[in-house]
C-alpha cells in the first residue's frame, strides 16, 4: 500500500512525516492506523522534547484522507470503523504530553486541516491553502472535530469554513487564528528549527504541566481532570529541574534541564 508515516529524529526533535507525495500526502487507512503507535512511542521517549508534524515534498502538508479508498473503506458499516480510526489518530497526537508543532506548506485540506488542529502551535508557509470540503463530498464530520475548530477560530468562522467548503489562503488563516504565523516558504524550516531549539531549552516538566492544563481546559467541564493537572504542577515543584532553574537564575547562567 503506498503512503507511510515516517519518523525523523535529531537531538530533542522528532518529526512525524506524512509521506505520500504522489497523492499530495493524502492519508491512507494504514497511515491512520500507524499514527497512534508512533505518537505513543514519541511520547514515551524521554529524549524527545518537541514533536513536529510535516508533509513530505514541496506540494502539500496533508491534502486530506485518501479519497481513492472511500468506496472500499468509508461506506456502509465500514465508515464507522474508518471514523473511529480517524478519531483515535487525532486523539493520539493531541495526547502527546510534549509540545507539538505543525509545519504547514501547500495543501492543508480536510483531514490535513484536522491533523494540523491537533498541534499546539501551527506555523505555515505563504503558499499554504486550507479548506474543509466535507460538504462537497457528502461526508458527515464528527462533532469533536467541529468543536475543536470552533474553539480555535470561533463559531462564526467555523460555520463558514464548513458550510461554504471554500479554500482560503495562509494570511486569512492567520487572521482567523488558525495558524500562529505565516512565513515565506524558504524560511519556514529555519524558523521551525529555531522554535524547536528555543522550546528544547525549557524545562520539560513545566511544558508538560502547561500542556496538561491546556488539554484539560479544552474538555467539557464535566470531563475535566483537575487532579492530574495539580499533580503535574507538583511534579514540577519537586523536580531537580526546578532547583536547577533557581540556581541558574541566581548564578546568571543558562539552566541545563533534564526533565526530572
Amino acid at each position: 500500500m503506498p503512503g507511510q508515516i515516517r519518523v525523523n529524529r535529531e537531538g530533542p526533535l522528532a518529526e512525524i512525516v506524512f509521506d505520500h507525495p504522489e497523492r499530495r500526502n493524502a492519508i491512507t487507512g494504514d497511515m491512520w492506523r500507524t499514527i497512534p503507535r508512533v505518537a505513543a512511542e514519541l511520547d514515551a521517549d524521554e529524549s524527545v522534547r518537541v514533536v513536529v508534524l510535516r508533509g513530505e515534498g514541496d506540494v502539500a502538508f496533508v491534502s486530506g484522507a485518501d479519497i481513492s479508498q472511500f468506496e472500499e473503506q468509508r461506506s456502509g458499516e465500514g465508515s464507522k470503523t474508518y471514523d473511529l480510526e480517524n478519531s483515535i489518530a487525532f486523539d493520539a497526537i493531541s495526547s502527546i504530553s510534549k509540545p507539538v508543532i505543525a509545519a504547514i506548506h501547500g495543501f492543508c485540506i480536510g483531514g490535513g486541516c484536522a491533523i494540523a488542529l491537533t498541534a499546539d502551535l501551527r506555523y505555515c508557509a505563504d503558499d499554504a491553502v486550507f479548506a474543509i470540503p466535507a460538504a462537497r463530498l457528502g461526508l458527515g464530520y464528527q462533532a469533536g472535530g467541529i468543536a475543536t475548530l470552533s474553539r480555535i477560530v470561533g463559531e462564526p468562522r467555523a460555520k463558514e469554513i464548513f458550510m461554504t467548503a471554500r479554500r482560503f489562503d495562509a494570511h486569512e488563516a492567520e487572521a482567523m487564528g488558525l495558524v500562529n504565523r505565516v512565513l515565506p516558504k524558504a524560511e519556514l524550516n529555519a524558523f521551525i528549527q529555531k522554535t524547536v531549539e528555543a522550546i528544547g531549552e525549557n524545562a520539560p516538566l513545566t511544558l508538560k504541566a502547561a500542556k496538561a492544563a491546556f488539554v484539560d481546559l479544552a474538555r467539557a467541564e464535566s470531563k475535566r481532570r483537575p487532579d492530574e493537572v495539580r499533580q503535574a504542577i507538583r511534579d514540577c515543584m519537586q523536580s531537580e529541574d526546578y532547583a536547577e532553574g533557581v540556581r541558574a537564575f541566581l548564578e546568571k547562567r543558562r539552566p541545563a534541564f533534564r526533565g526530572r
